[in-house]
């Protein structure tokens, strides 16, 4: 999927600005103290000059040297400048914590919506596009909170001060230097207005190759098979070409409209401050304290300037950034929503399925009118070539995805009556290629849940067979277990599967083809485990080999969405239909498929 957005409009920037203050709520207290510390900072850098203004008029020009008033002056303005120091110091890692805490927040602020995002949002988006949202892009927010923000206000402080100290000495000349503004303001809407779209480039371009190295390390294994290392190359150096255009363009518009144009108006202010002078001398004598007092002044009016400048490069990366994140948040494909109604409870397990069409994209169905009932345990076997909708009869029954069409009950109860908690601890789900997780086996089994017993633990594998391959490992329930849990074989990872679903006791059993990856010797051996975790319990099967499924109450056979046959193995055999072909199939009698 491309990352692109929309480009981001003066009223979109606004918008978002105003929004990333509202993280700023929480933490008023903090804000106060570190603004009150900022404001000290400023009076310190007005009052310097002054007090060296008034040394070199009142003192060094008249060659007037009264140790008191001099020794006064030299202290205060060591005193100025050493509190300046420490309350920088303070107020800088007071700004730095609130950043921190803002960006905490976020982070965790997106990382719970990615787990409310619905299977849909998932299959458009791609992981490392999400990852990118999260990692890169709040951390170009934080940098904004630290630098940017705490930039622009001391700044704004500074320019009023500045300008009430030119005020003060000269009204004519503070008045002059008024005029150039306009030309500062200009030159700032212009960058904000250009860099928007390179910045909103750039912040794409670096989704996309996070994307890319996502893809590339989660099929490693394809890749280097199939020798697609050159191709996935030329991929990732594509994207890094158009990144890196996009990182040139934003140094082109950063050397013409940053330091450079804003050091140029600083030429111009001190070309209009010694012509005033200059001209105005002629008649009355200038003071050396002022001219010294207003060229300082000048500098400090254009120093926070230009790192206004400097740090909008960053503000428009974090407005860029945070719309990326701010649209994340307001994603709304969300997983499928429940009625929690208050009775709603599975018990004995019974699922119909009440005519069901479901599309995935809103345009094509891919189930079709799908009617079926599964008594309290008993087993139902879907079954059909690839692409039938065996997959999609699991995706809403375990309510991955919202349907419209149609009802799915449990004992009774919509699907979308139960709270997921109820669905999630009593229908019990084993995929065929099982996830674990980084940790150790035995909380892959618990996966953490604390009221679970060591022995509970321990009966689920033992139920399921996994102890006599867990207990022959050198730490036992305690061996580690890396990223998906490569080390083990599929075989493996299938049985800590089965134990994990086993432990919690769900009323309803979904295997998705669950003994595809296993076997034929380990395979055999849990075919005993199957019937027991069946027994009691309504199970619903996904089945590609038909000899796993022969003593199920109810075969389903899908084709393009539609349930085509339905019957007991030996029913469906007679039919002579496409299940008979199918099992034919399977056992090489080809000659007698018609």
């Amino acid at each position: 999927m491309d990352d692109k957005q929309p480009q981001l409009t003066g009223k979109d920037q606004w918008q978002v600005f105003k929004r990333l203050l509202t993280y700023l709520k929480p933490h008023t207290k903090v804000i106060a103290l570190a603004l009150f510390l900022l404001i000290l900072t400023v009076l310190g850098d007005i009052l310097g000059p002054y007090l060296i203004k008034t040394f070199m008029d009142d003192y060094l020009t008249p060659r007037s040297f009264p140790t008191g008033p001099i020794v006064g002056l030299a202290v205060g303005y060591i005193i100025i400048q050493i509190g300046n120091i420490i309350v920088s110091y303070f107020q800088l890692m007071k700004f730095q914590e609130l950043a921190l805490k803002i960006i905490q927040q976020m982070r965790i602020d997106v990382f719970t919506k990615v787990h409310k995002l619905g299977m849909r949002y998932f299959d458009k988006v791609p992981a490392g596009s999400i990852v990118s949202r999260v990692t890169n892009d709040t951390e170009a927010i934080k940098d904004m909170f630290v630098s940017v923000l705490v930039g622009f206000v001391q700044s704004g402080f500074l320019v009023i001060g500045v300008y009430i100290a030119m005020f003060i000495m000269n009204v004519k000349l503070a008045l002059i230097t008024i005029l150039l503004l306009p030309i500062l303001f200009l030159i700032i809407t212009t960058y904000r207005k250009h860099s928007s779209v390179v910045y909103q480039d750039l912040r794409e371009r670096l989704s996309q190759l996070n994307a890319k190295l996502a893809e590339s390390l989660q099929g490693m294994t394809m890749i280097q098979a199939f020798r697609q290392e050159d191709r996935l190359q030329d991929e990732f150096n594509e994207i890094n070409d158009k990144h890196w255009n996009a990182g040139k363009r934003n140094i082109k518009l950063d050397s013409l409209l940053l330091r450079p144009a804003i050091d140029l108006v600083y030429a111009l202010a001190i070309i209009i401050v010694l012509s005033y002078f200059g001209i105005t001398s002629m008649d009355n004598i200038a003071e050396v304290g002022v001219i010294y007092a207003f060229v300082t002044y000048i500098d400090r009016f254009f120093e926070p300037i230009n790192q206004v400048m400097q740090r909008l490069s960053i503000f428009q990366q974090a407005i860029v950034a945070a719309s990326r994140v701010f649209k994340l948040l307001d994603e709304r494909d969300l997983a499928p929503s429940q009625k929690n109604v208050e009775n709603a409870k599975i018990e004995q397990g019974k699922i119909e399925f009440q005519n069901v069409t479901f599309s995935y994209d809103g345009k094509k169905d891919v189930l079709k009118n799908i009617s079926f009932t599964a008594e309290p345990g008993q087993t139902v076997a879907l079954v059909g070539h690839t692409g039938s909708g065996k997959s999609s009869i699991i995706n809403l029954l375990m309510r991955f995805y919202e349907f419209e069409q149609g009802d799915i009950k449990i004992d009774g109860y919509s699907v979308k009556d139960f709270k997921v908690e109820e669905i999630r601890e009593k229908v019990g789900l084993v995929l065929q290629d099982p996830f674990l997780f980084y940790g150790d086996i035995e909380n892959n089994i618990r996966l953490h849940a604390k009221e679970m017993s060591d022995e509970e633990v321990r009966a689920a594998a033992e139920f399921v067979q996994a102890n006599n391959f867990i207990e022959k490992l050198p730490n036992g329930y305690n061996q580690k277990v890396t990223e998906r849990g490569s080390t083990f074989s599929s075989g493996q990872r299938q049985l800590v599967a089965f134990a994990r679903t086993i432990a919690t006791n769900p009323k309803v059993l979904v295997l998705d083809e669950a003994t595809a990856n296993i076997d034929t010797e380990t395979e055999v051996a849990i075919q005993s485990s199957l019937e027991k975790m069946r027994a009691g319990r309504t199970t619903i099967a996904i089945a590609h080999r038909l000899s796993t499924i022969q003593d199920a109450e109810l075969i389903l056979v899908l084709h393009h969405g539609e349930i085509v046959e339905r019957g007991t193995h030996q029913q469906l055999l007679n039919e002579k239909g496409l299940y008979h072909k199918m099992y034919l199939l399977q056992n090489g009698v080809v000659g007698d498929i018609a």
